[in-house]
């Protein structure tokens, strides 16, 4: 049976139906079980409120409003913070936190050990890198076994992996603090973070969120865009292919979506799949990645001529310089230069920019 993406057109007066018809025509009370517990992961790529990098408010209570009216009583989120991103902090300015209040959804810290416990994971398919990186063993969440998850990401561009969507919200949730020995290898990680997924997890699913997107030197320095567009589906590989598609780019040339594939994780070939709801086969936003400050560097250290010191640089004390650098950059220069400036204008003049800004759960 081919893989289904439902992609809709939303508005913000009927975005939380949408949500809900997305996810029910996209199949997720035949892939999801409903006797589990169902975890929410969100996507907070940054902690400031920068529209198109993070789960949107309405994101995640349309998500959750038709979890519970199908009968889904059983459900958790997980957070990740990163080394430059405070998850607290982004679930508060991204208004989520009333959200996972209000409908009482248990939430945990990934990397808090009062929260989660982590375990070594032993898969059974053939991993392409993990294996070498992590040759003590690689640690997965104890609490992630046997569970429902659906990923929240938005649609937007990558430095490193051109798009960013499905497969890549499991890189926070899933590896553990070492995850930047990863970088320059990032294709390969998220191909073998799929076939680990595939095991623990009792069922997954996937609600992207395009209603706004980004593009640019994602995922956090892009130019957010109102698109109006919801993506669901089952298949990490085919929402993530779509997606990709919409923005311009032949998801075929993109390394993970192609591996994917190649090793039957799920479907990358548009034409092989089925696509419910709008016609994409004239949609293309001609997005483009480029680069920033941050991303040149990161270039020359995990592709570029530096890359035989990687272990001199991410594998010891050295690594905090970077992550300082990276801070520095993106908190106190390129938001309140740029940033702060773009997402004001955005949310003056865009629909979903103007909804953001008078969001309050519903």
């Amino acid at each position: 049976m081919k893989s289904v993406v439902s992609v809709l057109k939303s508005k913000p007066e009927s975005v939380l139906d949408d949500i809900k018809t997305a996810l029910i025509t996209a199949g997720i009370e035949s892939v999801l079980d409903k006797q589990k517990t169902t975890i929410l992961k969100d996507n907070i790529s940054w902690h400031f409120p920068y529209l198109s990098a993070n789960t949107t408010p309405w994101q995640l209570e349309g998500v959750i409003r038709a979890l519970k009216d199908l009968g889904f009583s059983n459900i958790s989120a997980v957070h990740n913070n990163t080394v430059v991103t405070n998850a607290r902090k982004g679930q508060r300015l991204n208004k989520l936190v009333p959200i996972y209040k209000k409908y009482g959804v248990q939430e945990y810290m990934n990397f808090d050990p009062r929260d989660i416990e982590w375990i070594t994971f032993t898969p059974k398919a053939k991993m392409l890198v993990l294996d070498k990186i992590f040759p003590k063993g690689i640690k997965i969440p104890a609490y992630f076994a046997d569970k429902n998850i659906i990923h929240l990401p938005t649609m937007k561009t990558h430095i490193y992996t051109t798009t960013t969507g499905a497969m890549k919200n499991a890189f926070g949730g899933l590896l553990n603090k070492k995850r930047h020995y990863t970088h320059s290898v990032i294709h390969e990680t998220l191909v073998d973070l799929l076939a680990i997924q595939k095991e623990i997890h009792a069922g997954l699913f996937a609600l992207m969120d395009g209603t706004i997107s980004g593009s640019g030197p994602g995922p956090r320095t892009m130019v957010p865009h109102d698109t109006s567009l919801l993506l669901a589906s089952a298949d990490q590989v085919a929402i993530d292919a779509v997606a990709a598609r919409i923005m311009g780019f032949d998801p075929m040339s993109i390394p993970y979506i192609r591996t994917a594939a190649e090793r039957t994780l799920g479907i990358g070939e548009i034409q092989n799949m089925t696509i419910i709801g709008q016609d994409i086969s004239s949609l293309n936003l001609k997005y483009t990645v480029g680069d920033n400050v941050a991303s040149r560097f990161g270039d020359l250290l995990w592709f570029g001529p530096l890359k035989l010191l990687q272990k001199l640089f991410f594998h010891t004390p050295l690594v905090l310089l970077f992550v300082l650098g990276s801070f520095l950059y993106h908190d106190f220069l390129w938001w309140p230069l740029i940033g702060k400036r773009r997402q004001r204008n955005f949310q003056a003049h865009s629909e979903w920019g103007r909804f953001f800004q008078k969001y309050s759960s519903m």
